[in-house]
């Protein structure tokens, strides 16, 4: 009842909101924010919360908290998208996607000083200087940092310089200047006005526009060419090449494009990667990947709404185009949004998409470092969603054969737990009821003496059963397992090329052929399961093999029973060792008579 009255109420609040723009709050009992939202139109979209159609979980979850809404109507779907941002941050609301914020990341700074200096650090404080940055690549930013230390040499030492100072003579030039790391502007080696037009043109190097500088550059030189000023020309050269090899490293695409914001996201059920990359003529000078806290299953169009805002509020972006990956419902005024299909507007997106794939592999790397357990089932999830297994595969088994010409045969089973080798589950076969060569009868008798034994004790059965071969192998294990002995048990085969390398996974009957890549870890995975089985199916055929040559040999010598033969094997582990073996140490194994008899043998053959 209480609950049908909170309802009631809270849709009376909504039946009486404007539709118009801005930023809606829900609060819980105890007063506090839990979900800050924005809205084109605000009525429409806070009564989509209370429809009895609405069937996200999450959602449900949160309108079973609300007790009290309020709302803020503002002029544009813009203004709303900077409140709601700015309330988020403000009041950290439970359902809100949560930003991770990266304001350790360096930046560059330009000081308000009278001789400006240029350094990374990563305090901000705006009243110092001039920011550039964040880099969320550092050695990005020390390369700009040299390149403007090479080009300019912008005064290095910390010492406050005032104009007062520099006429007085109060200072005196450091080791920078004997060096030629500084033009020592304090004792006017440089003149004010030089090193003024220095740190301007750093500062367009710093925004990315290099193209500019490179112009200016070229027309100054041209006229000091003219003006037969050579030593001077060779100077700005010098400058101007070091600028054109910075730019042939960092331009990505055709410097035509300029001023443009580039962001893509990349999506897991919890955590969305959004890069953001800012490019002005034809160089990427900005970019940076963020997270966001998925709390009530939000849209990809949703997250990049929040990003757009985010990233052009935190750069002090004011690009006229932004480029996205899917078309998204806002407008901003000015600004024109686009999703390339070719050109180098889309090789922009690509680089995009690739940066924030990279940064979620490198935060799911280290996660799985602190981990370990998270790696296995994260392997398990994928295989299970490869091929569509109704549970998640804690146990695989694989299962081999092995014999020459039929004789000493034998096969193996190999078990991974969790994606893991679990020897202690591993078992080997001698073949009973297949006389002669013949790989698909051992492999039907192996695996239904393996499960039937499995029913009877009631032991835990596998997840999926791995045939080391193709279609034919995997018939017969089907034959065996739901055939005979009426399990439901999934079963993929591991199919090897003429190179008798691992070439393709099989699933499903008639079975077909499942995508994966050769590089993957999943494709390891199970590559190391069939590389395991056939080195255990092989060492076990190979023991065997060696037990029955042995035995066979000292079955010639008369007079040595299996008590003697047991004794020389145990004291000198194999035939070879037997055969070099002097007098003295077979009897001391196996007495003196049973010695002589074995080395005569041994050496009069």
């Amino acid at each position: 009842m209480k609950d049908e009255e909170r309802i009631k109420r809270l849709k009376a609040i909504v039946a009486a909101m404007p539709e118009k723009p801005g930023s809606y709050q829900y609060y819980d009992a105890e007063g506090t924010i839990i979900y800050v939202g924005k809205a084109k139109n605000l009525k429409s979209r806070v009564s989509s919360y209370f429809h009895t159609e609405v069937d996200r979980f999450k959602t449900k979850v949160l309108v079973s908290k609300i007790e009290n809404i309020s709302y803020t109507v503002v002029n544009t779907e813009e203004d709303a998208l900077l409140l709601e941002n700015s309330l988020i941050k403000k009041y950290n609301p439970r359902y809100n996607v949560l930003l991770k914020d990266g304001k350790t990341y360096p930046s560059i700074c330009v000081t308000k000083e009278y001789l400006p200096r240029i350094f990374a650090t990563r305090t901000i404080n705006k009243k110092w200087g001039t920011y550039y940055g964040p880099y969320s690549h550092v050695g990005s930013m020390h390369a700009v940092l040299e390149l403007i230390n090479k080009l300019y040499r912008p005064r290095l030492c910390r010492q406050p310089i005032t104009e007062e100072g520099v006429k007085s003579g109060k200072y005196q030039v450091c080791l920078d200047y004997h060096i030629k790391k500084c033009g020592g502007p304090c004792v006017m080696k440089q003149s004010w006005e030089d090193y003024q037009k220095n740190i301007e043109q750093a500062r367009e190097i710093l925004k990315g526009n290099t193209r500019e500088v490179l112009k200016v550059l070229k027309e100054e030189m041209l006229q000091l060419s003219e003006e037969l000023r050579f030593e001077e020309a060779e100077e700005v050269k010098r400058r101007y090449l070091l600028i054109d090899q910075f730019v042939s490293k960092s331009e990505v695409v055709s410097h035509t494009i300029n001023n443009v914001d580039v962001l893509s996201i990349t999506n897991d059920e919890k955590i969305a990667f959004i890069n953001y990359i800012h490019v002005s003529n034809g160089s990427i000078n900005q970019s940076f990947t963020f997270e966001y806290k998925k709390k009530l299953d939000e849209t990809d169009e949703e997250l990049l709404q929040l990003g757009i805002i985010e990233m052009r509020e935190r750069f002090q972006s004011h690009a006229k185009e932004i480029i996205l990956p899917q078309e998204i419902d806002l407008d901003l005024e000015g600004v024109t949004i686009t999703v390339p299909q070719r050109g180098d507007k889309k090789t922009l997106l690509d680089l995009s998409m690739m940066n924030g794939k990279q940064y979620k592999f490198d935060r799911m790397k280290q996660a799985e470092k602190l981990n370990p357990e998270q790696k296995s089932v994260r392997l398990m999830k994928e295989l299970q969603d490869t091929l569509h297994l109704p549970k998640i595969p804690y146990q695989i088994e694989c299962f081999d054969n092995s014999n020459i010409s039929g004789s000493d045969a034998v096969a193996a089973c190999v078990v991974f737990k969790k994606m893991k080798p679990s020897k202690q589950d591993y078992r080997k076969y001698h073949i009973k009821t297949v006389v002669g060569p013949d790989d698909y009868a051992s492999m039907k008798e192996v695996v239904w003496r393996r499960y039937h034994r499995l029913i009877q004790e009631q032991e835990e059965l596998p997840d999926l059963i791995v045939a080391d071969g193709g279609k034919g192998q995997m018939e017969v294990i089907r034959q065996a397992v739901q055939d005979e002995l009426g399990l439901d048990i999934p079963i993929a085969g591991l199919a090897k090329n003429d190179k008798h390398r691992t070439h393709e996974l099989l699933y499903g009957f008639p079975p077909r052929v499942i995508g994966l890549k050769p590089d993957s870890e999943l494709f390891r995975v199970l590559t190391h399961l069939q590389d395991e089985v056939h080195r255990f199916a092989i060492t076990f055929h190979r023991d065997q093999r060696s037990k029955h040559a042995l035995h066979s040999e000292l079955d010639e010598i008369k007079g040595i029973g299996p008590k003697t033969r047991g004794e020389l094997l145990k004291g000198l582990k194999s035939v070879k060792k037997i055969k070099e073996a002097d007098l003295e140490t077979l009897e001391k194994i196996v007495g003196p008579a049973k010695g002589r008899i074995i080395y005569d043998y041994y050496h009069t053959k």
